[in-house]
């Protein structure tokens, strides 16, 4: 795997540089917005395209997408709390009805401990350069949301393209196939200030052929919102940067604690995921997601920091999962 590509553009936010790693194009996408988000509809014509760019050899050299924050930073305002919410998780109706596998298929190992197949890659294209994240498939209306990073679907205001969800993915095989944004869904304050700790969002997806959803192929797990900071976390994702490759899923979990670096309204907790792991959930010890792999510190070793899940990220998530 190529390792990330690092600061195309240095951008400043309340005192924080952010090396940005992405130059986006989003065309062919319709902007709508929520009260406090920002949603792009992707047309049916790129949902169709979306499915079959994606090869496996595309998948293979696709980059990974991180964001590094090389500096300290001033404090943000406090972020805005409701009251706390926790939507549980279903499992699948029907667990064995996997797609077709594509790819490479070889055998491979175990994934790391307590992995679920809602866990997968997100795949997409911005400015001509194809990237890698980690989604979740969490529980929603629809039955087909996937929460994930901001950074991931957004950057400086302009969608990715072929944004597609692979769940379960593991070494080069997609054993639940491909599914491809009908929607995309972020923050505000991502979209249009570009606040790493509104690093949030959340896609709408359709299989490739059929009207099944994630939650009766894979299953969902819980959400939550407006919790207390400083809980025990485990955190997934495909690091692909090395010393990882980006075919199998791993894990780390700690004791998040407060951003005292950066100031940034972001939880850190101790983990040596690469690029590749944005986007990755973060479970509660109850199992339901509360967070994502977003950013680390390059002054720092082996903390990975996520974004906390407040009022704002509740209302990008119900907008999604009411589509």
């Amino acid at each position: 795997m190529r390792t990330p590509l690092l600061a195309r553009s240095t951008r400043t936010l309340g005192g924080v540089a952010l090396a940005a790693v992405l130059t986006l194009g989003g065309a062919g996408l319709a902007s709508a917005d929520g009260p406090d988000t920002d949603r792009a509809a992707v047309p049916a014509s790129s949902q169709a395209s979306a499915h079959g760019y994606w090869t496996s050899e595309r998948m293979e050299e696709a980059q990974p997408a991180d964001e590094l924050v090389p500096g300290e930073g001033d404090a943000s305002p406090d972020v805005e709390v409701g009251s706390p919410l926790t939507v549980p998780g279903q499992n699948a109706a029907n667990p064995d009805a996997k797609g077709k596998p594509e790819g490479k298929g070889k055998p491979a190992p175990q994934p790391a401990a307590g992995a679920k197949d809602t866990v997968g890659k997100v795949f997409f294209t911005q400015g001509g350069v194809d990237y890698v994240c980690s989604g979740n498939a969490v529980a929603s209306g629809n039955g087909s949301t996937v929460a994930t990073a901001g950074h991931c679907v957004n950057d400086a205001g302009t969608w990715a393209t072929n944004w597609v969800f692979v769940p379960g993915y593991d070494h080069g095989s997609a054993p639940y196939g491909t599914w491809a944004a009908t929607d995309l869904v972020s923050t505000d304050q991502w979209v249009q200030q570009e606040d790493i700790s509104y690093d949030v969002a959340f896609a709408k997806v359709v299989p490739e052929s059929g009207s099944g959803t994630l939650e009766g192929t894979v299953g969902t797990t819980g959400i939550a919102f407006n919790q207390a900071r400083g809980q025990h976390y485990t955190s997934y994702g495909y690091p692909a940067a090395s010393p990882f490759d980006g075919q199998s899923l791993e894990s780390c979990s700690g004791t998040a604690s407060d951003d005292t670096l950066g100031g940034t309204l972001s939880q850190g907790i101790p983990c040596n995921m690469t690029g590749g792991s944005s986007g990755g959930p973060w479970f509660l010890d109850n199992g339901a997601q509360n967070s994502v792999n977003s950013f680390g510190y390059n002054t720092q070793k082996d903390v990975m920091y996520g974004p906390y899940y407040g009022a704002d990220a509740q209302d990008a998530y119900s907008e999604a999962a009411a589509l």
